[in-house]
């Protein structure tokens, strides 16, 4: 099979040899994959023409492991002869970018980066680049606008690039199953770009309609007149890939069978999951019955991510367990399975991932064990994705009147928005042009600005529309393969005669009761730790709360505990449906909160109970509190007296203005008062803790009241 990322090997015959460009260009890839008799594939050197000889901007579509990279360090090594700058590569994460500057140092081209985690570097990054001792230098999306690059670095950037790569371009579009707002800043730096540079855009999944929009955004130029933009697509089959769907089952039933079949896949691989708890829980089931499993996600450190990516390269685990956080730019060739436990969003989207497979091995098994929570974990991602018109006017309000630079922890006092949404409006608004990024924060340019309802409104219906994609792939009766390629509107879609359409199931579907019985024990554990909040927000004088900076140890909450999370593949589901009622806590709900409490490991055990008082769950909050008290024979306290109205805001908002609306919002009875004087920790019960403001600021009253310590507990925790 051919090396990762290389094109294939051609008898010597070939008639191109004849070519000056051609036989360059072999040289060239010849030293970059180290060895002689390696030559293209199909549509790279054209590819490699249109860049050096006609420099063109070119689009190239094409399945992963095609060798786009080829392209484009080919390209940069003839570019470089002919006397050109670097290349600039503009790369969206820093696993891909590794990968890239190993590849380039085994060419003999010299490739740097300038990203968030090698900020100490960019002044050595920038006098190699000022001496010219750099052939490629990469860059985030994200970087294009930072104040210090975009300043000083980006305008002599722009005019000495030899060639301007955008690699995963996909993300350029809104139809893209991973559009990025940073990644339309690239339309912007291409305005800047003298008339002739020549420009890649790559990616291996997209269908006609991102295909199309990414090539509108490539003829932009600087003078306004129109790019003829060459676009290369070649087929996105990959005859290795055996593609399987189980029946939709219950979580518990789809860990079960992976901890009894695991094992039989080949190789190593990928176990995706669709949130960061479900890839704990199945990564530690997995572990329990023996596999050499670790979770990999969004939230994994940087420097722990680079270690597990190595382990699975070099196969010495049989799979990381991971969120969407492992895709693009992962490239490991002889990658022997992918299972999904729960869909992705669309078929384009999981054609991304599964793509990842089968790259240099003969077989690669495929598998998608859906769940009936699918849909739901896809409406909340759509929703969080989505720019607000009331948000985005309330931002551009407030940094008008701001008359400075704001940051975004200072824009959370007075705008109500959480902050990973904020972040989202601030680089859509900016993208727009209507804010911009400085030293010190963000500014408003002024520039006028609407809400392009028309626009969002069309992106929702695409992604509701490729959720049904999704759902009937899952029920097809055709070849699985040949519906991916449809969907990505592939022309050359034919039956694979592999997947368990084409030849017929091949899984074994059997869960012995051994797989069951040990998925269930580790499913149920319940207990989540919550970490108590140290720091107040910035600015709560804005919004009439007094408090800044840390807070201090005695009204502090101790750590506490949750029963699950409300992604949780085990308790989630079910406290999901718990929470959309109010009731008396079963025995079972009680039973399991008893074996939270039993395992906690705390220094000093509680002697009172308190309930904090809630507007949507009294009955279901005061019953678990009363039990608790009773079977562990503490002191009933009652709940806490909710102050005027009680408690204000809903769920979502920021944490200043969820901290004003829950300020000084609870009373400790004097009665309770004197009891906690003369008792110890109080073990403090509320329903759901989200943002923990409801918990640090009822903890506060009860320390303040007398009690030595506050244990916080909750049935569950957003997220």
């Amino acid at each position: 099979m051919p090396a990762p990322d290389s094109p294939a090997v051609v008898p010597p015959s070939d008639p191109g040899v004849a070519d000056p460009l051609a036989t360059s260009a072999r040289e060239a890839l010849r030293r970059l994959v180290g060895r002689p008799d390696a030559d293209f594939r199909d549509g790279q050197l054209e590819a490699v023409r249109a860049l050096v000889d006609e420099r063109r901007r070119v689009l190239v579509v094409q399945r992963t492991g095609w060798g786009k990279s080829a392209v484009y360090f080919v390209s940069t090594a003839l570019r470089r002869a002919q006397g050109a700058g670097p290349t600039v590569i503009v790369s969206p994460l820093l696993a891909l970018m590794r990968d890239q500057v190993a590849a380039a140092a085994r060419a003999g081209i010299r490739a740097v980066t300038m990203n968030s985690a090698n900020a100490q570097e960019w002044s050595d990054v920038a006098q190699a680049l000022a001496d010219d001792a750099v052939d490629v230098l990469l860059v985030s999306p994200e970087r294009l606008n930072n104040p210090r690059f975009r300043d000083e670095q980006l305008p002599d950037l722009a005019r000495r690039c030899g060639l301007l790569v955008v690699d995963e371009a996909h993300c350029v579009s809104d139809w893209g199953h991973d559009f990025r707002p940073d990644y339309r800043r690239i339309r912007d730096l291409l305005a800047t770009l003298p008339e002739r540079t020549p420009v890649l855009a790559t990616t291996a999944t997209a269908n006609a309609r991102v295909v199309a929009d990414v090539a509108e955004q490539l003829e932009v130029s600087r003078e306004g007149r129109g790019h003829d933009v060459l676009t290369l697509r070649g087929p996105l089959a990959r005859d290795s890939l055996r593609l399987g769907v189980l029946p939709s089952a219950a979580p518990e039933q789809r860990v079960a069978w992976l901890v009894a079949h695991l094992g039989d896949l080949p190789g190593s691989g990928i176990v995706y999951a669709l949130t960061v708890a479900a890839a704990h829980d199945v990564a530690e089931a997995l572990r329990a019955a023996g596999h050499d499993v670790r979770a990999y996600t969004g939230r994994t450190d940087a420097a722990d991510r680079e270690e597990l990516e190595g382990a699975l390269r070099d196969d010495r685990v049989k799979a990381l367990v991971a969120t969407s956080a492992l895709g693009m730019g992962f490239d490991k060739p002889d990658l022997g399975f992918v299972v999904h436990l729960g869909a992705p969003s669309s078929p384009v989207a999981y054609y991304q991932q599964v793509g990842r497979a089968g790259r240099a091995t003969e077989r690669a098994d495929v598998l998608l064990l859906p769940g009936p929570e699918d849909e739901e974990i896809w409406r909340y991602f759509a929703s969080a994705s989505m720019p607000r018109q009331e948000q985005a006017d309330a931002v551009l309000r407030a940094l008008a009147g701001a008359g400075r630079p704001m940051s975004t922890a200072a824009l959370e006092s007075v705008v109500d928005v959480r902050r990973t949404r904020l972040e989202l409006l601030l680089k859509v608004l900016d993208v727009d042009g209507a804010v911009r990024r400085v030293q010190g924060g963000w500014t408003a340019t002024g520039e006028p600005w609407t809400y392009d309802a028309q626009r969002y409104a069309r992106v929702a219906e695409a992604r509701e529309r490729e959720q049904r994609l999704m759902l009937a792939y899952e029920r097809t009766e055709g070849c699985r393969m040949a519906f991916l390629q449809e969907s990505l509107d592939d022309g050359t879609a034919a039956p694979c005669g592999r997947c368990d359409r084409c030849a017929g199931p091949w899984v074994d579907t059997t869960v012995p009761d051994a797989a069951v019985n040990l998925t269930h024990e580790r499913l149920r554990r319940a207990g989540v730790e919550l970490e108590p909040r140290a720091l107040w927000p910035t600015a709560m004088d804005r919004l009439g709360v007094p408090v800044a900076g840390r807070i201090p140890a005695t009204e502090q909450a101790e750590p506490g505990r949750a029963l699950a999370r409300l992604t949780d593949l085990g308790w989630g589901a079910r406290l999901r449906d718990l929470l959309r009622a109010d009731a008396p806590a079963s025995p079972e709900l009680v039973e399991a909160c008893v074996a939270v409490l039993r395992d906690w490991g705390w220094q000093q055990r509680p002697t009172a109970v308190v309930a904090v008082p809630s507007r949507s769950h009294p009955r279901l909050v005061g019953s678990v509190a009363a039990a608790l008290a009773r079977l562990g024979r503490l002191d009933d306290l009652g709940t806490l007296e909710p102050v005027g109205d009680g408690p204000t805001g809903e769920a979502g908002g920021n944490s200043a203005f969820r901290l004003a609306g829950v300020w000084d919002r609870f009373a400790v009875p004097p009665a309770v008062a004197a009891r906690l004087r003369d008792g110890g920790p109080v073990l403090l019960v509320d329903d759901l803790a989200d943002s923990r403001w409801t918990l640090t600021v009822a903890a506060r009253a009860l320390r303040l009241a007398g009690a030595p310590a506050v244990l916080p507990f909750t049935l569950a925790v957003a997220g």
